[in-house]
């Protein structure tokens, strides 16, 4: 509950394009929680890996989403991490999603602090996201490596990408439609991390 008060407190200060809403999932309807989920802005109750490291404790209270007026600007709150921040928007203009991610962490973390370790980097609720804890990800339609799942899988390792379903982890696609991302969050720097999903599905 403190930390869901501090971050809305925090993220209420942001301006410009990032100046939007805290929605606590306390007392957020089905309908509203349910068309978030829908439309890829809200985290959802019932991951058994996060059940099984009892992430999903005293559910839903503590837990948020902040998003912009464009939704193209999202944070969750106390999902798995207590924060995860969103940057994203249709169409592949990959700098001005980058852009608008850097100038995002770079005000929030003036307001809270992020914890970092010197060898480790950020540190993170899921060791995966040790580091840089950036991964960039697009949704692109495979029709033909979607036909080969080995295939794709071959391909995406020698990219040093992963590949999710449509909803995300442990999820189908839908539609021949995946969520490619980077797997590399460590030994690397932000841009880099981006650099190396853009280069892989390029």
């Amino acid at each position: 509950m403190e930390m869901e008060e501090k971050v809305s407190s925090t993220l209420s200060g942001l301006e410009g394009e990032l100046k939007g809403t805290f929605f606590p999932l306390t007392g957020m309807s089905k309908e509203t929680q349910q068309q978030l989920i829908d439309d890829h802005f809200l985290f959802k109750e019932g991951d058994r890996f996060l059940q099984a490291a009892n992430a999903c404790r005293f559910w839903p209270s503590g837990r948020g989403i902040y998003h912009n007026e464009n939704k193209t600007f999202l944070v969750w709150c106390n999902e798995e991490d207590h924060l995860r921040i969103i940057s994203m928007q249709m169409g592949g203009d990959l700098k001005q999603v980058y852009k608008r991610l850097v100038n995002a962490v770079n005000d929030i973390e003036k307001r809270i602090p992020f914890s970092h370790h010197d060898r480790l980097g950020f540190l993170t609720f899921c060791p995966t996201n040790l580091g840089t804890t950036v991964r960039a990800s697009v949704h692109i339609k495979l029709p033909k490596l979607a036909a080969d799942k080995a295939k794709l899988e071959e391909v995406a390792s020698k990219y040093h990408l992963q590949v999710r379903g449509t909803r995300g982890e442990h999820t189908e696609a839908e539609g021949g439609v995946y969520d490619i991302s980077n797997k590399r969050r460590m030994g690397l720097t932000e841009y880099d991390a981006v650099k190396e999903m853009y280069d892989g599905i390029a």
